[in-house]
C-alpha cells in the first residue's frame, strides 16, 4: 500500500512512528494537570444542616464557616443578616424538624429567629422538633408571613458556623 492508498483508506496522512504515543502522553499529562488545578480551586464542603416539614426537606451548607474556628461577633452578626438561600413552607399546625451534621452536634448548636437567639443553652443532639407556630409569633400586625431561622454552631460561647433558612407560613 502506498501513501496515497493509505490516505484514501483512512482519510488522513499517515503518522510518523511514535507520534501517536507522544500525543496520548501529552493528553494524559494535560488531564492530570487540569485535575490538580481543579482540586486546588475547590473548598472543603461545610457540614450540612436540614429543615424538614412533612415530606419536604431543604438542606444547606453554612452561610459562614471557618472549619471549626471562631467567627467573631461582627462576622456572626453579618452572617445572621444574610438572606436565607433555602425556603420551606409550613402551616401553624406543622412541626419543623431540624437536623445537623454530627460535627455540629458535637460542639453544640442553637436556633436564632430573625437574628435573635431563641434559646439559652446549646443543644448537642443531631435532631430536634419544634412546632412551626413558634416561628410565626405575631406582633401588632398578627403572625409573620416569613421568618428567617438560623442554626448557629457554638462552642464555649463562641460561634463557629451559621446556617440560614427561611420558613414561610402557608395559609
Amino acid at each position: 500500500m502506498t501513501v496515497t492508498d493509505d490516505l484514501a483508506v483512512s482519510g488522513r496522512a499517515p503518522e510518523e512512528p511514535g507520534r501517536g504515543k507522544r500525543r496520548r502522553a501529552a493528553a494524559a499529562v494535560g488531564a492530570v494537570a487540569l485535575g490538580l488545578v481543579a482540586l486546588t480551586a475547590c473548598d472543603k464542603p461545610t457540614p450540612l444542616a436540614t429543615v424538614t416539614v412533612g415530606s419536604t426537606t431543604v438542606t444547606s451548607e453554612a452561610a459562614c464557616y471557618d472549619d471549626g474556628n471562631s467567627l467573631g461577633n461582627e462576622k456572626v452578626a453579618s452572617c445572621l443578616k444574610e438572606s436565607a438561600g433555602e425556603t420551606v413552607k409550613a402551616s401553624m399546625e406543622d412541626k419543623l424538624r431540624f437536623g445537623v451534621d454530627p460535627k455540629i452536634a458535637d460542639e453544640g448548636w442553637t436556633i436564632f429567629i430573625n437574628g435573635q437567639p431563641a434559646e439559652q443553652e446549646p443543644n448537642k443532639k443531631t435532631y430536634r422538633t419544634i412546632p412551626a407556630s413558634a416561628f410565626f409569633a405575631g406582633g401588632q400586625g398578627g403572625a409573620a408571613a416569613k421568618t428567617q431561622v438560623s442554626i448557629v454552631e457554638v462552642s464555649t460561647g463562641k460561634a463557629l458556623g451559621v446556617w440560614n433558612f427561611t420558613v414561610e407560613r402557608e395559609s
